[in-house]
C-alpha cells in the first residue's frame, strides 16, 4: 500500500474505537461523524458534514453550493430551507400515484463522487492545510455512508483530507446484491488499520440501570455496551416503550427530516403502538427512500414494516412495504427474492390493482433482471397480458386508460427484447395517443416523458435518428433537467455527424447531473474525434478518477498517450487494462505498438495475439504489418496491411502499404496506393512525392 495518512481503527466497543479515533491527530478536525443508520438512516454521516460546512460555503462559496446542489439536497434534505432546487425534474416531482420511474441503483456513487468533489474544491478553497475527517460506526452505516466513505478513501487528496474511520471489526459485511464500492476491499486498500487494545476500562457509567437504560434511548440506541443494553433489556417493556414514544418526540420537535429516516422510524417500531404510528413512521421512511434511490434503506423499512402490521386489516400498508421492496430488489439484481414476493402477493389477496402491478412487475423479472440465460420473453409476454387485462377492469376511466397505456409499454419492451422493434414501435405509438385523448394536460406528465423516449429509442434501433431526435427534442422541451436526456441526445447527434452539438449536449449532462463516468467518457470520445487530442486526455482522466475500471476509458487514453508519446503513461495504461481484461485485443495492440521500435519480433507475438482476440481490429493488423515490415518479411507485411485496409480504408495504412509494395517491387500496385492516399488525405501529397520519387522509377 502507498503511504497514507488514513486510518482504520478496529476495536469492539464504542469507548474503545471512540479513544483510538481522536489519538495522535496532528491535523484540524473537518467534522466528527457517527454513520450509525439508526441515526438518520441513509447518508447519516455524509448529511451531517453537509449539515455542518455547507451554510459557510454557501457564505463564501455559493457557486460550489450552487453546482452540487442536487446531491446536497439527496444527502441532507433540511438544506432546502437554504438552497433552492432549480434542477427538479418530471421524476423528482412527480406523485407517488405517477411514478412510474426509479432511480437507478447507481445514483448514490453519483452523490459519492458529487460529495468528493465537493470537499476537494472546499478544501482547496480554504487553503490552509489538511483537515482530517472522523467517522464512528461504519460497520453499522448505510450502504449509501459506506459507498461515499469508500469512494472518498479512494479519491480524497491526501496532501488535503486524512480519514480516520472506525468499525467494530476487522471484517465488515457487505449487503447481499450489488454493491457498487464494497466498503471492506476499500479499507483495506486505502487504510492503515489500527487495532484497539480491549483491556483499557470504559467510560464511567450512570449507577443506576434505569438511567443506563434512558441513555441508551435517548442516545437512540446505538451504544454497544453491554452493561447498558442489559439494562435497557431488562426494563418492562412498557417502560421502555414510553422512553422510545418520548425520544421520537423530542426529535419531531427538531423539525429536521433526516431523523425520520432513522431514529423516529426505531422509536416508533419500539413504541407504544408499533403496529400504527410506528408502521406509519417505517411506510415514511419507505417512501421517501424509495423515491430517492436508497434501495437497501428501502428494503430494512419494508422488512420491518411487515413485522409490525396486520397484514389482513391493514392491506394498503402491506402492499406498499412489499411492492416497495420489490422494486427495491430488481434494482439491487436480486429478482428471485422479488418473485417470492410477488408470489406471495398473488396468494394473499385477490385486489385487482395488487394483482396488475404484480403482473407487470413479473414481466419485467422475466425480460430484464434476470441473468441473461435465465430470461423467457415468453413468459414475460404472458405476464404483461395479464396485467393489461387487469387494467381493464379498473373503474375510473382515466385510470384504466394510464393503466393500459403503462402495462402496453411493458410488453413493448418484451417486444424489443424478442427483436420485434415494429411491433414495439406500433405499441408505444398508440400508447402516447391513447394518453392524449383520455388524460388532461397536467396528467401522467412523468410516464408521457417516458413513453415518447422510449419511442425515440425504438426510433434509433430502427435506424431513424432524424425521428428519434425529434422525439427527444420534445421530452426535453418538457423534461430540460433530466441529464439523460441529454445524454442521449448527444449520442443522436453524433451519429448524425453534428460533433458540436454533440459536445454542448455531453456538457449540458454533466451540468445537470453529479459526475458519473458515462457522459465524460462519450463528451472525451468527441473530442477525440474532433482531434482536440489534449481536452479528450483529460476527459479520460476524469472517467478514470471516477471509474478505474472503465476499460474503454483505459483503452483510448492507452493509445492516446502512445500517440502523444507518454510511452510511460501509455504503459501504465496497459498494464491496468490488461489486468482486468488480459485478452483484449485493443490494449493488445497497443502494447504491440509500444514494443515496436525496441523488439519487433516481440512486438509482431503481441500483436497476433491482438487479432486473434479481435479479428475486425484493423488497427491490429496494421500494426501487426509494420512489425513484419520492420522484420524485412514484405509478404506478411503486405498482407497484413492489406487486411486491415478492408477492415477501414485508412489513408496512412494505404501510404505503409505502398512502402512495403516499391519495397517488394511491385511498383505498379504502389503507385496506385499513393496516389489513393493522397485522393483521401491531400495533406499526405508532399511526402507521396517525396516517396514516390524515391521507390519509384520515372
Amino acid at each position: 500500500m502507498p503511504q497514507t495518512p488514513h486510518r482504520w481503527i478496529r476495536a469492539a466497543r464504542h469507548h474503545d474505537r471512540q479513544r483510538l479515533l481522536t489519538t495522535g491527530i496532528d491535523v484540524p478536525v473537518l467534522a466528527d461523524l457517527d454513520a450509525h443508520r439508526w441515526l438518520r438512516g441513509p447518508y447519516t454521516a455524509a448529511g451531517t458534514l453537509l449539515r455542518a460546512l455547507v451554510p459557510t460555503m454557501l457564505a463564501r462559496r455559493p457557486d460550489l453550493v450552487a453546482r452540487h446542489q442536487i446531491e446536497i439536497l439527496s444527502v441532507a434534505p433540511e438544506l432546502r430551507e437554504l438552497i433552492p432546487a432549480t434542477r427538479e425534474t418530471l421524476t423528482s416531482l412527480a406523485v407517488p400515484a405517477e411514478r412510474t420511474r426509479f432511480y437507478s441503483r447507481m445514483r448514490t456513487l453519483r452523490h459519492a463522487h458529487g460529495l468528493v468533489d465537493l470537499l476537494d474544491a472546499w478544501l482547496r478553497h480554504l487553503d490552509d492545510g489538511p483537515r482530517c475527517l472522523v467517522v464512528e460506526n461504519l460497520h453499522e452505516a448505510d450502504p449509501t455512508d459506506r459507498e461515499f466513505v469508500g469512494t472518498l478513501l479512494r479519491r480524497a487528496d491526501p496532501d488535503l483530507l486524512h480519514l480516520r474511520v472506525a468499525t467494530a471489526t476487522d471484517s465488515v459485511d457487505e449487503p447481499p446484491g450489488a454493491v457498487a464500492v464494497p466498503i471492506l476491499g476499500a479499507l483495506q486498500r486505502h487504510a492503515v488499520a489500527v487495532d484497539g487494545d480491549p483491556s483499557q476500562p470504559a467510560t464511567e457509567l450512570p449507577a443506576d440501570p434505569a438511567s443506563r437504560a434512558r441513555a441508551y434511548v435517548d442516545g437512540d440506541c446505538v451504544d454497544d455496551d453491554p452493561a447498558v443494553l442489559t439494562a435497557y433489556r431488562e426494563l418492562p417493556a412498557p417502560v421502555r416503550a414510553a422512553l422510545h414514544d418520548d425520544r421520537a418526540d423530542e426529535l419531531l420537535a427538531t423539525g429536521q427530516w433526516s431523523w425520520r429516516l432513522g431514529a423516529v422510524a426505531l422509536h416508533r417500531e419500539r413504541g407504544r403502538a408499533p403496529g400504527s404510528t410506528g408502521a406509519d413512521a417505517l411506510r415514511e421512511a419507505l417512501e421517501y427512500c424509495v423515491n430517492l434511490g436508497f434501495y437497501h434503506a428501502t428494503l430494512d423499512y419494508g422488512a420491518r414494516g411487515r413485522a409490525v402490521i396486520d397484514w389482513s386489516g391493514q392491506v394498503e400498508h402491506w402492499w406498499a412495504f412489499t411492492t416497495k421492496m420489490t422494486t427495491s430488489l430488481m434494482a439491487l439484481e436480486r429478482p428471485l427474492e422479488a418473485l417470492d414476493l410477488y408470489d406471495e402477493a398473488r396468494a394473499q389477496t385477490d385486489s385487482g390493482m395488487v394483482h396488475m402491478q404484480a403482473a407487470y412487475a413479473t414481466a419485467m423479472i422475466y425480460t430484464r433482471h434476470l441473468e441473461t440465460g435465465k430470461r423467457d420473453h415468453r413468459k414475460a409476454r404472458a405476464w404483461c397480458n395479464a396485467a393489461i387485462a387487469f387494467a381493464r377492469l379498473a373503474p375510473n376511466p382515466q385510470d384504466s386508460a394510464a393503466n393500459l397505456v403503462f402495462n402496453r409499454n411493458g410488453l413493448a419492451l418484451v417486444a424489443m427484447h424478442e427483436g420485434k422493434l415494429t411491433e414495439a414501435l406500433d405499441l408505444i405509438t398508440t400508447g402516447i395517443a391513447s394518453m392524449e385523448d383520455a388524460l388532461s394536460d397536467d396528467k401522467h406528465l412523468l410516464h408521457r416523458s417516458v413513453l415518447r423516449h422510449n419511442r425515440s429509442q425504438l426510433l434509433s434501433a430502427l435506424g431513424r435518428p432524424e425521428e428519434a431526435l425529434a422525439d427527444l427534442e420534445t421530452v426535453i422541451a418538457i423534461d430540460p433537467h433530466y441529464a439523460e436526456y441529454h445524454l442521449d441526445r448527444g449520442t443522436l447527434l453524433r451519429r448524425l455527424g453534428r460533433l458540436d452539438e454533440a459536445l454542448e449536449s455531453y456538457e449540458q449532462a454533466s451540468r445537470l447531473s453529479p459526475p458519473f463516468p458515462e457522459v465524460h467518457y462519450n463528451r472525451a470520445d468527441v473530442l477525440l474525434e474532433l482531434g482536440a487530442l489534449e481536452q479528450a486526455l483529460a476527459g479520460f482522466d476524469r472517467v478514470l478518477d471516477l471509474d478505474p475500471e472503465h476499460l474503454d476509458a483505459r483503452i483510448n487514453r492507452a493509445g492516446l498517450r502512445q500517440g502523444l508519446g507518454d510511452v510511460e503513461g501509455a504503459w501504465a495504461d496497459v498494464r491496468a487494462g490488461l489486468a482486468l481484461d488480459p485478452d483484449n485485443g485493443h490494449l493488445l495492440c497497443v502494447q504491440g505498438q509500444l514494443e515496436l521500435e525496441a523488439d519487433p519480433e516481440q512486438a509482431r507475438r503481441t500483436l497476433t495475439d491482438a487479432v486473434a482476440a479481435d479479428p475486425r481490429l484493423a488497427a491490429g493488423w496494421a500494426a501487426r504489418g509494420v512489425a513484419s515490415y520492420e522484420l524485412g518479411d514484405l509478404p506478411a507485411a503486405i498482407a497484413d496491411l492489406g487486411h486491415a485496409l478492408e477492415l477501414d480504408d485508412d489513408p496512412a495504412v494505404r501510404f505503409n502499404r505502398a512502402l512495403a509494395l516499391a519495397d517488394a517491387g511491385r511498383q505498379a500496385e504502389a503507385d496506385a496506393d499513393f496516389q489513393a492516399c493522397v485522393a483521401a488525405d491531400p495533406t499526405l501529397a508532399a511526402e507521396v512525392a517525396e516517396q514516390r520519387e524515391r521507390l519509384l522509377p520515372a
